[in-house]
This record gives C-alpha cells, sequence and structure tokens, in this order.
C-alpha cells in the first residue's frame, strides 16, 4: 500500500531538498500571490458594501471587538505603537525564521509545512479576488474607527497605506482584506510551534503569537473579526488540501524525470533478445555438460538432444 504524506508526518521526503532550489520556488511563489493579490483590486464601492455587511453582522452576532480595541491603541500609545510594529513587521520576519528553521532543523517535516502554507496562501488569493473587502481604518469616520498606522506613522516607516513604506502604498491592495492572512500565517507559525517546537517555550510563543496577531489585527483597525475566522478557515483548508497537492507535484515530477531519463527509442538495447534469460540456443549450439545433466535429471533423451559431433552413441531402446 502506497504511503501518503501529510502535514506534519515524519516520512522523509523522497528526494532531498536543497535550498537553492527551496528558496527560488518559494520567492516565485510569493512573487506571484503578490502579484495576483495586487491585480484583483475590486471595486471600491463593492469593497466598503462588503466591509459594511461584515461589520453589521458581528453586531448582530455581539462579536464586534474591532471598535474597543481600536478604542483603547488610539488612546494608549504605549500600546497602539507596539501593535503598529507588530502588524508591520512580524508577518513578514516570523514566517520566514520558521520556514528556514524547519528546512534546517525538521527536514521530514518541511515538505508538508510548506505545501499547507502555499496551498492557503493561494486560497486566500482566491477570497481577495471573490470578496473585495475595505478594512475598516478606510471606512468612513462616522463608523467609529481611526488608522493608528497613520496616528503612529511618525514612529515607524509605515504611512497612512497598512505596512508599507513612506511612498510604496500604490503597490499594495488595501482592499485584500478577506480573509487575513495575517492571522493565517501566524496560526501556521503556532501550529508548527506547538508541534515541531520541543520545547515549553516554543509551546508557549505557539499560542501567544496568533493570539496576539488577531487583536493587533482588529485593535489596528486593518481587519474585522470575521476576517480573522476567515483568516483560520483558509488554513484548515490548506491543511486538508496539502496532501493532494503533494501527491499531484509527486506525480508530475515523475512523469518529468521518466521521460527525461527513459533510454532513446532505436537505439537497440531495448529490443534486443536476452539469451541468457530464456536459455534460448539457436541450432547445433550447446551448453557444456548440458547432456549430462538432462540424464542426472532423469530425462530420456532423443536424437535431437545428442550434438552431431558426440562420439558416445546413444543407448538403445
Amino acid at each position: 500500500m502506497p504511503h501518503t504524506e501529510t502535514p506534519g508526518t515524519e516520512a522523509a521526503p523522497q528526494t532531498r531538498l536543497r535550498w537553492w532550489t527551496e528558496l527560488p520556488l518559494i520567492v516565485l511563489v510569493y512573487a506571484c500571490y503578490s502579484a495576483g493579490r495586487l491585480l484583483v483590486r475590486g471595486d471600491v464601492s463593492d469593497a466598503v458594501d462588503h466591509g459594511l455587511a461584515l461589520l453589521h453582522i458581528e453586531k448582530v452576532l455581539f462579536l464586534n471587538a474591532e471598535h474597543p480595541l481600536n478604542r483603547l491603541f488610539t488612546r494608549e500609545p504605549w500600546l497602539g505603537v507596539p501593535a503598529d510594529f507588530w502588524y508591520a513587521s512580524l508577518h513578514y520576519v516570523v514566517t520566514p525564521a520558521i520556514l528556514v528553521w524547519l528546512f534546517r532543523s525538521r527536514a521530514v517535516r518541511y515538505r508538508a509545512a510548506r505545501t499547507w502554507l502555499m496551498t492557503s496562501t493561494f486560497i486566500g488569493l482566491i477570497g481577495f479576488t471573490l470578496l473585495p473587502t475595505c478594512p475598516p481604518r478606510l471606512l468612513d469616520a462616522s463608523h467609529g474607527f481611526v488608522d493608528t498606522m497613520a496616528q503612529y506613522s511618525s514612529y515607524g516607516w509605515w504611512g497612512g497605506e497598512a505596512s508599507a513604506p513612506r511612498g510604496l502604498g500604490g503597490m499594495t491592495n488595501q482592499y485584500a482584506a478577506m480573509p487575513s492572512l495575517h492571522v493565517g500565517w501566524a496560526l501556521w507559525c503556532g501550529v508548527i510551534l506547538w508541534r515541531h517546537g520541543g520545547t515549553r517555550t516554543a509551546k508557549v510563543a505557539g499560542v501567544v503569537y496568533p493570539l496576539v496577531t488577531t487583536i493587533v489585527v482588529m485593535g489596528t483597525a486593518n481587519h474585522y473579526f470575521l476576517d480573522a475566522v476567515a483568516g483560520a478557515a483558509v488554513m484548515g483548508a490548506g491543511f486538508l488540501l496539502a496532501p493532494f497537492v503533494m501527491r499531484v507535484a509527486d506525480r508530475a515530477r515523475t512523469r518529468i524525470t521518466a521521460r527525461f531519463t527513459s533510454a532513446p527509442q532505436g537505439s537497440g538495447i531495448a529490443d534486443s533478445p536476452i539469451v541468457s534469460g530464456g536459455c534460448q540456443t539457436s541450432a547445433g549450439e550447446r551448453f557444456p555438460r548440458q547432456r549430462e545433466q538432462r540424464l542426472a535429471a532423469g530425462a530420456e533423451p532423443d536424437a535431437s538432444s545428442t550434438d552431431a559431433g558426440d562420439e558416445t552413441p546413444a543407448p538403445a531402446r
């Protein structure tokens, strides 16, 4: 029965992974994701409508945690400024660091974890395409939200356009809020740390990091609570699909390898008969001691089994 690799299993990869192939792959995938995220901006009015709809659903379900958190971060700089640094940097630092750590010290788990992360990321891109959403900070001020990153922009490299450095806001899609991949990636990091960290500190970090990230994205008015829920759901879907994605990748690799390593047709090597395989001889050809072996086995010799040049006559019947 063939072995099926699932995220988190300890089976060794079929081929040894090399950093000089993994790094370009990750860069290429992230570049494609970023380009796609930038291109699927969507209509602004639709994005605002979607954002208001989410806010209305949360109020009906008493899930509106964004307002009290945003007021707290706005009123208390000692909370708001670190939260902005957390949002603007850790998303791009912690995830690659854990990927590198897995690659170097947990190689048998790296491929499954990397495939899970990439699959979930592309599912998130589908969400940005189908449901462009205006984040709370970009809603009209009458809705009660303050953009803390704009308020505290003098403390960091960002401006009033999310976590992008000043002057580069046009290179981001500010309406790609649903799902929140800040929360999704943080959840991935938390699961990896909890399962493979090996220490109590790693397990605590695995719980604290996604929890604090969820609070930060709401308190800075970058995401709704339902964005965070959707980010977790995307990671769950990616976890379930990762084994299938790896099987498809393995089959494609096998076919490509077989195509380039198969023997050329018409070379004569594959088509030539193997004499020793069937022990077939041409007429008149005789194996040494063939007659004695057959007699020892109890077989009755006949005229056709004796060599024409054999001086020993066949016994009379």
